[in-house]
């Protein structure tokens, strides 16, 4: 198996290896390898509404009234949602809120405890 890096366009794992650079064939991508080290240390920080950085375990408070889609509940402001999990995509916390169940927040709408 090879251990070069999969293209950054469109994910392909049949990169290889040209002189200085890397070219994906599928969809014809060419990258430095100077860009391919950038990118594999560069992992995207989730921050808070203030700008403080998340992790998986942190506790959070929400910091504005948020309704429930496809039901009548909401999230009211200072909830305080314990143990949450850091996804990938546009909400990026997984959480369980006590009395509503598991859900998805926008880190945006969450501060640090």
């Amino acid at each position: 198996m090879s251990d070069l890096p999969h293209c950054p366009a469109c994910d392909s794992a049949f990169t290889y290896d040209d002189g200085l650079q890397y070219v994906c064939p599928e969809c014809g991508h060419e990258w430095s390898r100077e860009a391919a080290t950038d990118v594999a240390d560069e992992a995207p920080q989730v921050r808070d509404a203030n700008g403080n950085p998340l992790a998986d375990g942190d506790t959070v408070t929400v910091i504005k009234d948020l309704k429930v889609k496809g039901s009548s509940l909401v999230v009211k402001v200072g909830t305080r949602v314990k143990n949450i999990r850091l996804v990938e995509g546009d909400h990026d916390i997984d959480c369980k809120v006590d009395g509503i169940g598991p859900m998805k927040l926008k880190s945006e709408f969450v501060k640090k405890a």
